[in-house]
This record gives C-alpha cells, structure tokens and sequence, in this order.
C-alpha cells in the first residue's frame, strides 16, 4: 500500500512538471512571434504616420470676404429686467463697440436681442468677440466701466455660478447664505472685490465674478467658505494671507 502511494505522488508531481513545462514553452513560443521594438515590421507602420503627419492639411485663416456676407453676428439676449439700464447706458455701450472697435450694433425689439455684427470697417474679426463679452457682462449686472474693461484688457474673464452649486440650501438657510456672501450694506462684497481686485454681482442666487483668472479663484473661494457657513472674519483672514501671497509671486 505504502509503494502504492508513493507512484501515484511521484506521478502527479511528474505531470505538475509537465504541465509547467508546456506552459514555459507556450510562453518562448509567443515572445518569439512577437516583434522586437525597432525591427523591420514596425518600421512600415512608423513610415506610415511620418506620412501622415507630412499630409496634414494647413488650413489658413479664413477672411472675412470668404465668408456669405463678409459678416458674422452676435446675439446677446436680454431679460426684461435690464430694459430700463440698457436704455440708459445705450450710448456708453454704442460708442466704444462702434468708435473703438469699428462694429455695427443694435436691439432688435421682435426677438429681445443686443446684435453685434462686423461691417467693412472692421480691422480684427476677434473685436466681434470683445464687444460680445462687454456687452454681455453690462447685461449680467455690471457697471459699465467696469464691464469696458473687457475690451481693454485681454486676460478679463466672467464667471457665473450659483449659490446651490456650493451646497443645496432652501428658504431662509438660502437667504442668509446670501446675507453672508453681501454682508451689512454690501461690506462684505465689497472687502472681497478690493482685496482679490475684481468685481462681483449678487443677482438673486446667481453670483457673478470679473476679473483675472487667478484673483476670481481666490474670489470664488472666499464667497464658497461663506455660503458653507464661515465667519467673515475668518474668510478676511485667509484673503490676507492669500492675497500677499499672489502679490508676492508677481
């Protein structure tokens, strides 16, 4: 019985080793087939893509006479409570867009619209652009000289978020969310916009930021800490230190 057991032990480890063997085999078998990087068969496929990048087609860009018209459009919808401050500041906006930037400008009354078009005095087709976002920012809630600043300056950006974006609120939690984030007679807002030197627009729940890229990030933070319930006093606090350090990179 004990010799018995002892073949089949010596057997099952003898078809263990076999089966080992055969997978070790397999193994040479596969990294023999496949190719070694930089060999012959790769190349054809390098060439290929070398081809390719050289077939790339270089488009210029396009000219404005190219285009249907020799125009592009702009179209900026207005809500119904911008109405009386767009009638008021019309001229501020209607002379930079046509004086400055040489475009055509109007408020179509049938569809609500600021349209802002290029005409054949129109030196840079990007100024189509520029006077979009001035526009578009005066419409959101800013002043206009604040919102001239977009065609100035070329690093400006506005960035728009609302309140329940940071944290679901509901009723009066909602309104002293805001309360914080505007503080007594607008002190709050105000501190934020002179230290990170941007501008910022409370409407209803909506939140509104002009300024460089780096100073609306420290703004946004700032006003994220006191909708999630911050002391002001806190917020002031890491503003300073952020600030300096901002002002000491540059």
């Amino acid at each position: 019985m004990l010799s018995e057991s002892k073949m089949t032990d010596e057997d099952q480890r003898l078809g263990q080793v076999e089966q080992i063997e055969k997978r070790k085999t397999r193994k040479r078998k596969m990294d023999v087939d496949e190719p070694e990087p930089g060999t012959t068969e790769s190349q054809p496929a390098e060439d290929g893509a070398e081809n390719l990048e050289v077939l790339k087609p270089a488009f210029p860009p396009i000219k404005k006479e190219k285009l249907a018209d020799g125009t592009e459009i702009r179209k900026v919808p207005v809500p119904q409570h911008r109405y009386a401050p767009l009638k008021e500041n019309w001229m501020k906006i209607f002379e930079p867009i046509v004086e400055h930037l040489k475009l055509q400008i109007r408020f179509n009354l049938k569809s609500r619209n600021v349209e802002i078009r290029t005409c054949k005095d129109t030196v840079d087709v990007q100024n189509l652009q520029k006077g979009a976002d001035f526009v578009r920012a005066f419409i959101l809630g800013f002043d206009v000289d604040d919102a001239l600043a977009l065609i100035r300056l070329d690093d400006l950006f506005v960035d728009s978020f609302e309140v329940q974006d940071v944290k679901t609120l509901k009723g009066d939690h909602l309104a002293r969310a805001i309360g914080r984030v505007a503080g007594k007679g607008g002190r709050t807002k105000y501190t934020i916009e002179n230290v990170t030197k941007t501008r910022i627009v409370l409407a209803d729940t909506k939140v509104h930021i002009l300024g460089s890229f780096q100073n609306i990030h420290i703004a946004r933070r700032a006003i994220c800490n006191l909708i999630l319930g911050s002391p002001p006093s806190k917020v002031y606090g890491t503003l300073r230190t952020v600030a300096a350090r901002s002002s000491e990179r540059f």
